[in-house]
């Protein structure tokens, strides 16, 4: 859990995004309306700012999340589009759309936004305190909902309050939001567009709706996992394994000595781990609570036999 704060609210003026601004470039999420629901900001670049996103959240599962972007020329320096692709996002952009395209080598983006996948999902919005911070940062922003896991998406800043006060510095109160509900989700890959998530944008007829391989917020989990048999908490490397270490256990490789360090680590820590010569993975205990939970959740999950 991250440690306490003083919440603060503040009217989404000049001076209140230049402090957020501020947060964000220190490293820290803050909570910024959008006209979906509220989100919990940091810097998509930054493995630790977001791993704080989780911090905050509580016991999250590590979904891809959503990157907000100012334009259509910074969400193609992260993502390829096709054509169908940037059709759609002359389309309904800035707006509640949300595609799904691969990601570009060179994006810049940190592993644990895309859950270690080649495909990034991208918005730009349309609230205008919104497209002020990310022009202020000037980064990308990843940008889940601004609420604890598994409780209701907030619309308003009194709802993101009610959630995570004591573990976000700022919220932005830019009134309600004027959808209320999450982003229409479209992946454009592999010369097809499909239907991830319905939300405000309509455009059932255009596309052909995904029940399959899970790719973006709001479904169920699939994420990166490697290639190679996964043995968890491993205090020592076996014959044949390559040891990701946490904490005071050693290892080839480290995902570092607490709970953020370890999210900002995982999934660039699982890909190094496949690349390498070994034919095994072990990974070290990650005890405790909140995001340390989800840690181990996101390795059991890696661990399991395939099907």
């Amino acid at each position: 859990m991250a440690k306490f704060l003083r919440t603060e609210i503040r009217s989404a003026s000049e001076g209140a995004l230049i402090e957020a601004a501020t947060l964000i470039g220190d490293g820290l999420p803050v909570a910024v309306p959008t006209e979906t629901v509220y989100g919990l900001a940091a810097d998509a670049t930054n493995a630790e700012a977001v791993a704080r996103i989780y911090e905050a959240k509580g016991r999250p599962s590590f979904n891809p999340l959503i990157v907000h972007v100012p334009d259509l020329g910074a969400a193609e320096r992260i993502g390829i589009f096709s054509k169908e692709a940037r059709a759609l996002a002359e389309g309904h952009w800035p707006g509640p759309l949300t595609l799904v395209v691969p990601k570009r080598e060179d994006a810049g983006i940190a592993d644990i936004v895309t859950a270690g996948l080649e495909t990034i999902a991208i918005r730009i919005p349309a609230h205008p305190a919104m497209r002020m911070l990310l022009e202020m940062v000037g980064r990308p922003l990843a940008a889940p909902s601004a609420n604890a896991s598994g409780s209701i998406s907030p619309t308003t800043a009194a709802h993101v309050k009610k959630s995570l006060e004591g573990r976000i510095a700022l919220i932005l109160d830019g009134g309600a939001a004027k959808r209320g509900i999450e982003s229409t989700i479209i992946a454009a890959t592999d010369g097809r567009l499909r239907l991830l998530r319905r939300g405000p944008i309509d455009v059932a007829d255009a596309v052909e709706e995904d029940r399959g391989t899970i790719e973006a917020p709001g479904q169920m989990e699939s994420h990166y996992a490697p290639s190679k048999p996964l043995r968890l908490d491993a205090r020592e490397a076996e014959e044949g394994e390559i040891l990701i270490g946490y904490g005071e256990v050693e290892g080839e490789l480290a995902l570092g000595k607490d709970p953020v360090s370890a999210a900002a680590r995982l999934f660039a820590a699982l890909h190094e781990a496949d690349a390498s010569p070994y034919p095994r993975i072990a990974v070290a205990p990650v005890p405790g609570d909140g995001l340390a939970a989800a840690i181990r959740d996101r390795l059991r999950r890696a661990a399991a036999p395939r099907t």
